[in-house]
């Protein structure tokens, strides 16, 4: 990690797992016993598609339910 926090992929990681110059990634961090365990980079285009799909569900059954009320 340099000065500014940025961290370089290695290029063989950066060809195997598809990602181009300047594509968005998301980075999600585990805790275990109130520490930082993993760190993970998730493309952006993907994780706002799983949040989606997670999500809107929720928030349908929400709806509903605040209306029947």
């Amino acid at each position: 990690m340099d000065a500014k926090g940025q961290i370089v992929l290695p290029k063989d990681l950066r060809e195997k797992a598809n990602i181009k110059p300047n594509e968005k990634l998301a980075v999600v961090a585990c805790e275990k016993d109130g520490e930082v365990c993993c760190i993970m980079l998730i493309k952006a285009e993907r994780f706002a598609g799983a949040v989606t799909k997670t999500v809107a569900p929720l928030i349908k059954s929400l709806t509903k339910e605040e209306n029947q009320a």
